[in-house]
């Protein structure tokens, strides 16, 4: 399997296979949802259309990086958000990289949106999809963030078989700038348990897809055998994903 790594930036045409990596935060906030029973994640382009998706069907849970702002339900925290009953809700999130970088090839046959928290759920459908070419997203710090690029790396090496040791890769991760800024209480709507959420290798059982519908980058659940997820987190693994088909 050919790898690339490239910031959302770095994007001159349209992958074939591509996986969107957000792990502090989006995306293992993502799953997060998912684990707390979210049906759907509809992947917003502003905080103007999160607010225009959820004024249509109010029951809509809107979410957003950042302090809490009117209209808004919920931040990109998963410690904020593991305690949330989501059973059911179709979420609509929009952060400042990663609803960015999924958006940004949202034409491929296959976008997987992933973290820490999902990587070997990742890798087994790579593997199961036999992809000749992967491309993968380094969404933070312009394609430069070290837990982002570690964890592209980790489920690459997974993803082509390699029995690899993670702990240097969840090390690369702790040590990363956005860590250290979760951490030190830099970046607002964050509480003290992210870092180690982030950093929670294969919490859960699923992969994230994210397809066209309507119009809209829908995000979902996908599990070859859809079991409750480890530890307390409760709540449902949502509605497979269909791969069954191409765009």
């Amino acid at each position: 399997m050919e790898t690339r790594f490239i910031g959302t930036a770095e994007l001159t045409e349209t992958p074939s296979v591509a996986v969107v990596v957000d792990v502090m935060r989006a995306f293992t906030v993502a799953a997060w949802a998912f684990a707390r029973g979210a049906e759907k994640i509809l992947l917003a382009e502003s905080l103007e259309e999160a607010l225009a998706l959820k004024a249509r069907h109010p029951d809509r849970v809107a979410l957003k990086d950042g302090p809490p702002a009117p209209g808004f339900d919920l931040v990109n925290s998963p410690a904020l958000l593991r305690s949330a009953d989501l059973a059911g809700r179709t979420v609509v999130q929009k952060t400042t990289a990663g609803t960015v970088g999924a958006l940004a090839v949202k034409d491929a046959s296959l976008v997987l949106c992933a973290g820490f928290v999902v990587a070997e759920a990742t890798a087994r459908l790579l593997r199961t999809r036999a992809s000749d070419s992967v491309t993968f997203v380094v969404t933070g710090e312009d394609g430069r963030a070290d837990e982002d690029l570690a964890c592209a790396q980790y489920i690459a090496r997974r993803a082509a078989g390699a029995g690899t040791d993670a702990a240097g890769y969840l090390r690369r991760a702790a040590g990363s700038r956005a860590a250290a800024e979760l951490a030190e209480g830099v970046r607002q709507g964050a509480h003290p348990d992210d870092v180690a959420l982030c950093l929670e290798l294969d919490r859960f059982p699923f992969a994230m897809v994210a397809s066209p519908e309507d119009s809209l980058m829908v995000l979902r659940p996908y599990a070859e055998e859809v079991r409750p997820p480890r530890g307390p987190a409760g709540g449902r693994t949502g509605r497979a994903a269909d791969l069954s088909g191409g765009r």
